[in-house]
């Protein structure tokens, strides 16, 4: 052989070498769908994980339609459960509609779809979204005062609380707003988030609460603050939060299949409207897992995903933290879970250091509580041996 057939030979070899390494790499990214493998090869035990599954399939915990489990970036456990909700739903005696919560044209699946009710991980989604309009340059940073964005809508009184409310005050769910989500549940109207779900401004309707406190004080769940988000995204942009969403995070991570709900004014639901099928939920948190990077490229900001998940507010009632719109729950000291919680028992749980995503689906609001995530996380360390 020649000395050129020898180096064009050797430079073939590398070229081919090089391809195979970009085709292994290419395939970690689950654009176009996740691989499969089993629990064992990558070290997890099948028998927690059906464990749990069998629990899910018996009632025990009520109405589960979905659990998928994902380590390194393969599926490693998907089950699905038939659930009847057009039985329940006739026993409420209530009409039809999109914010009827019993109504099962739209919970907990959208018109007989595969996509799957999100509720209040809206709300972590939209953080996201916020995030990349402020590496856009459109929004400045979280210091920025929400009142910049919400000069269209009127106030009940001249309160200068409300004028020092910033993103991070609303990311945080520290806005000073009066608001009451938590002592009457969301099928009554006493419940501030079912009242802005039947007026005809969402917005309006935010900003017409009176002021309890400082902006930054003091942590109050109040799903009217994230539509404040919404507000913001359609000022800064001109585009709604879903078509902004589309074009910058859903697009990019091959997300080609959702509905994200609107109110009657046109804005996006950003606080509970979103539906994604399982396996396109489980892309976001493989996003977070991989730092805001897909397929080589920086979807979300630098630093944004380490900013969104740190313990910014201590829950007085327990030990789980709150971020940018995550939830934080721990299993040991100094480690937390990446957890995006919805109404019904839909829960994301992100561990990072197993390099673990898990998500479970479903509609317990009738006779039965929803699914603790504290409990799924533990449940899914198990899989993993004693010491995890």
């Amino acid at each position: 052989m020649s000395r050129s057939s020898s180096v064009s030979l050797r430079y073939c070899l590398l070229i081919l070498l090089l391809s195979i390494s970009c085709e292994i790499n290419s395939s970690k990214w689950p654009t176009a769908g996740w691989p499969e493998s089993t629990p064992a090869a990558q070290g997890m035990n099948l028998g927690k994980l059906s464990s749990m599954d069998k629990e899910f399939a018996s009632g025990k915990h009520g109405y589960i339609d979905g659990m998928l489990v994902i380590r390194n970036g393969h599926i490693v456990y998907s089950k699905k459960y038939d659930q009847d909700y057009e039985t329940p739903f006739k026993g409420t005696n209530t009409g039809p509609g999109q914010y009827n919560y019993y109504d099962p044209d739209w919970h907990p699946y959208y018109k007989e779809t595969e996509l799957h009710s999100m509720q209040s991980i809206s709300k972590s989604i939209t953080s996201a979204i916020v995030g990349i309009a402020i590496a856009r340059g459109i929004i400045p940073d979280v210091n920025v005062k929400m009142s910049s964005y919400l000069g269209d809508f009127s106030t009940p009184d001249s309160d200068h609380r409300r004028e020092n409310m910033t993103l991070e005050d609303v990311l945080t769910m520290r806005t000073g707003i009066k608001w009451d989500e938590s002592t009457v549940p969301y099928t009554d109207l006493a419940n501030s988030c079912a009242g802005m779900e039947q007026s005809h401004d969402w917005i309006q309707f935010v900003v017409s609460q009176p002021m309890a406190a400082e902006p930054g004080d003091i942590f109050v769940y109040n799903s009217g603050a994230t539509m404040l988000l919404s507000q913001m995204i359609r000022k800064a942009t001109g585009l709604e939060v879903d078509e902004y969403g589309q074009k910058y995070l859903f697009e990019p991570l091959g997300i080609k299949e959702y509905f994200w709900k609107r109110t009657p004014r046109g804005l996006t639901d950003t606080e509970g409207g979103l539906y994604l099928k399982p396996e396109d939920l489980a892309k976001i948190g493989y996003l977070f897992l991989k730092d805001g990077i897909w397929e080589g490229r920086r979807i979300l900001p630098e630093g944004w995903v380490k900013e969104s998940v740190t313990p910014r507010v201590e829950l007085a009632s327990s030990k789980t933290r709150y971020g940018y719109k995550w939830w934080l729950l721990p299993y040991k000291e100094g480690k937390y879970a990446i957890t995006g919680l919805g109404y019904g028992g839909q829960r994301l749980i992100v561990i990072p250091e197993k390099e673990l995503i898990a998500v479970i689906t479903g509609w317990n609001i009738y006779d039965k509580s929803s699914l603790n995530a504290s409990f799924v996380l533990n449940r899914l360390l198990q899989a993993f041996g004693p010491d995890s």
